[in-house]
């Protein structure tokens, strides 16, 4: 009781006026509560954010991982806003006396806000249009990888040697987006090779279609396929095009193919140009 009664006293001690806001008077208590109540409000949308993607949309077998996130996330920023309404108006602050706090917020994004602000509109966009989505592999400005989280301001990308990279969102608006995953979870691999014209064609394209059917990464439906690019210059120009869902490894599938293809060449005489 006695610890109750010196906790009280303290508090009256800091129940200090600091200035006036409108009809309102602000004291050192009132504004270390109000300033508690903001963090609180914060934590408490992220943890609402995180129980909504993980657990209450999870449910939904039909929401992807980035349609739950970007649901949660607009949750989330309404929470935020009427929270932040509500511990205004329950200390007494009539929100008619912010308007030259807002004005000067607005010159400030005006001047030095307006990317910040670009960004955060770019997340939305991306969030609701979903150009790209968690889990894509997508190349932006010579930055290839995969999309491991989409946020308000950046998105991150996790290249193959496993470097994230915080990207702005605006980049992904604005710039031209390779997403190799757009239509399909797959993404294709490109080999091309060039043979000597005293090569068979259609044995070329057989092999090239061998080492890609026996390579257990590479996908059978679709199958792959070999083009004769070209007949005229030094060479027959073949491609080797095929598939593949385990888009990190995509690099090590094309070092395992050209080695396939460089041993089958050379057990059949194949002649590279």
């Amino acid at each position: 009781m006695e610890s109750l009664r010196r906790w009280l006293t303290y508090m009256r001690e800091l129940d200090i006026p600091l200035f006036a806001l409108g009809d309102t008077q602000v004291t050192l208590w009132g504004l270390i509560a109000f300033f508690t109540l903001i963090v609180m409000l914060v934590y408490a949308a992220g943890v609402l954010q995180r129980l909504t993607a993980n657990r209450l949309l999870s449910r939904a077998a039909h929401l992807d991982i980035s349609t739950r996130q970007a649901i949660a996330s607009m949750l989330r920023y309404v929470f935020l806003l009427v929270g932040f309404l509500i511990i205004v108006q329950a200390f007494g602050i009539n929100l008619t006396t912010l308007n030259v706090l807002v004005g000067a917020v607005g010159v400030g994004v005006g001047f030095g806000l307006q990317n910040i602000i670009s960004n955060w509109i770019s997340g939305l966009i991306i969030m609701f249009e979903r150009p790209v989505r968690i889990g894509d592999w997508v190349e932006v400005g010579g930055i290839e990888g995969g999309i491991a989280e989409i946020g308000a301001r950046r998105t991150t990308v996790l290249t193959k040697d496993d470097t994230a990279v915080i990207i702005p969102n605006t980049r992904l608006i604005t710039e031209n987006v390779i997403n190799w995953q757009y239509y399909t979870s797959a993404v294709s691999m490109r080999l091309a090779v060039g043979v000597s014209h005293e090569c068979d064609p259609h044995m070329v394209s057989k092999l090239l279609e061998e080492a890609a059917l026996e390579n257990p990464d590479v996908m059978k439906d679709p199958a792959p396929r070999v083009n004769l690019v070209s007949l005229g210059g030094a060479a027959f120009a073949f491609e080797l095009l095929a598939w593949t869902q385990l888009v990190r490894r995509k690099n090590s599938i094309i070092s395992a193919l050209n080695f396939a293809v460089n041993d089958k060449f050379t057990a059949h005489n194949v002649k590279l140009a």
